[in-house]
């Protein structure tokens, strides 16, 4: 039974509770006026009248009219009883409309409503409990990017900076030597890639965060593009002075988006590059299991402290939370790679201990 049955389910259970206690109030309030007649009958009688009393005529006419009396009285007592019944529940929607306008606007003030309305109250206040985490995920992670997007705009100006000033001293030094014009030259390549690189992090948040990621699936072979990316990374690695181990099978054909699954490669060879420890090695293995395809990168450095572990997956979060982005990207990396993977239909997940830290993705088999 989904969600919403079961709510038709509880609502309908409420309803028929509250129809219940009507009809049995109903029937309980005829049976009082029936027996409270035969009763006064039974009182009245005991007692002799001689016609003067002031409230023989009374008693004596609704004795004669006795039907009449009785379906009077029932008459006035299904209003009363139909209107407390009926009220009740206008009642009950005031309170609910009341809570929802609470809920849209959720604050740290708890529902209250009546308590038959119990189990409503705790599920409204399940709701609103998870609305303010969300809504405080949401404000913190808006707050990361414009810090991010702040840093990144500050960080433009010194690579930009040093481009301009070495192309003017090459500009304006023509008598400059061949070996001094080549380091000029290699200086302000070096920067104009460092500024590349920033405005591709901004291209990152503006299409992480505007647009939706689609899949264009063929049949590729993985073994042979993880091979590729660990060949297009041995500038990185040699810079790092990182050497990389492949342990994967002869070859492995799976249908897959190659340009996307490519780039959650790229993204984990390049976390465990930047977080390796030189001298040390990074590991890259695949295996097909029962359940599905298993692909592991590792890496030996620091371990991860659980709290970040347990974040690292979420978009703009960095592990070195320095401002200079020079030692890291702006946190889209794994959150991108994340949802690559789950586009897929498979799941991807992070350990760390004892200073080696494992990225596995799993991707489930056709």
């Amino acid at each position: 039974m989904n969600r919403d049955s079961r709510h038709f389910s509880r609502g309908s259970e409420a309803a028929g509770r509250l129809w219940l206690q009507y009809i049995l109030t109903l029937l309980g309030w005829a049976a009082l006026v029936l027996f409270s007649i035969y009763l006064g009958r039974a009182i009245l009688s005991q007692r002799t009248w001689y016609g003067n009393e002031p409230l023989y005529p009374l008693l004596h006419w609704m004795w004669d009219y006795v039907l009449l009396t009785c379906g009077l009285s029932v008459l006035a007592g299904w209003l009363v009883i139909s209107y407390r019944f009926l009220a009740r529940p206008l009642r009950y929607l005031d309170e609910l409309t009341a809570a929802a306008e609470q809920l849209a606007s959720p604050s740290e003030a708890p529902i209250v409503l009546p308590e038959a309305m119990s189990a409503t109250e705790s599920r409204l206040n399940l709701f609103r409990e998870q609305a303010l985490r969300a809504a405080y995920a949401a404000r913190e992670a808006e707050q990361r990017k414009n810090d991010l997007v702040v840093y990144l705009a500050h960080d433009l100006k010194t690579p930009l900076t040093s481009v301009i000033g070495y192309l003017t001293l090459l500009r304006d030094e023509p008598d400059l030597s061949p070996a001094l014009r080549a380091r000029y030259t290699g200086v302000a390549l070096e920067k104009a890639e460092r500024l590349e690189d920033l405005i591709n992090e901004f291209f990152d948040i503006t299409r992480f965060n505007l647009t939706h990621l689609e899949l264009e699936r063929s049949p590729v072979d993985l073994i042979r593009m993880l091979q590729q990316v660990a060949w297009e990374f041995q500038p990185q690695l040699a810079e790092r002075n990182l050497t990389c181990r492949l342990d994967l099978p002869a070859a492995l054909e799976y249908s897959c988006d190659p340009d996307k699954l490519a780039r959650v490669f790229d993204n984990l060879l390049r976390n465990a590059c930047h977080y390796g420890t030189p001298g040390t090695e990074v590991g890259i293995a695949a295996a097909v299991e029962e359940d599905g395809v298993v692909l592991t990168f590792t890496n030996t450095g620091t371990t991860i402290p659980k709290e970040k572990l347990n974040r690292i997956f979420e978009q703009f979060f960095r592990l070195d939370s320095s401002r200079a982005s020079r030692t890291g990207g702006a946190g889209l990396g794994l959150a991108i790679a994340k949802e690559i993977v789950g586009l897929h239909g498979g799941s991807i997940s992070a350990q760390s201990e004892n200073g080696v830290t494992a990225f596995t993705v799993r991707l489930p088999l056709p």
